[in-house]
């Protein structure tokens, strides 16, 4: 004897009432609404609570939206290994909108001799090349930064466009 369909497969378990399902949907959006009225009325603390959540700390940083940069530096040196004139008119247009900063970030490849020959630290190299790139980009923008790069990468100097907010302003 053959087993028949209804044998072979268990009953389906009953669904929810459908105004069960609708009613926790619109608590959901009120409590949502709620939360956005709390947010309105204090809108520094909130972003402040959600930056400390994630690891942040209290200074506000700008996310980077774009990047060019000189790569290919020699082992050792921070004199740019070519002419900087793209990244000045990629940056040119970019600073056009005030509310935009530059960061320029200087690298190195991680090995030992790409380091610094007087110092023979590969920090002081890495933030040599982002001042050479930055000098270039001075004329450009009053809002620039010099920093390094946490890890070593490649013997770059990359910069950044962020939006910074408006000039004379915190975010």
């Amino acid at each position: 004897m053959t087993p028949s369909a209804t044998d072979e497969w268990p009953e389906p378990a009953p669904a929810k009432p459908l105004w069960l399902v609708t009613l926790a949907d619109l608590a959901l959006l009120l409590v949502g609404f709620f939360v956005l009225l709390q947010a309105s009325q204090q809108p520094r603390a909130v972003a402040a609570a959600l930056r400390a959540s994630f690891g942040g700390n209290d200074t506000p940083v700008a996310a980077p939206v774009m990047a060019s940069g000189i790569t290919d530096f020699a082992t050792g040196s921070a004199t740019l290994p070519q002419d900087p004139a793209a990244v000045i008119a990629w940056a040119e247009e970019a600073v056009r909108d005030p509310r935009v900063a530059l960061t320029v970030t200087g690298s190195v490849d991680g090995s030992t001799i790409d380091v610094d020959p007087v110092t023979g630290s590969g920090a002081i190299l890495a933030a040599d090349r982002a001042r050479a790139l930055a000098g270039a980009l001075a004329r450009v923008s009053p809002r620039i930064t010099v920093t390094t790069a946490a890890r070593p990468g490649r013997r770059a100097a990359i910069v950044t466009l962020a939006f910074a907010g408006e000039p004379g302003k915190q975010p």
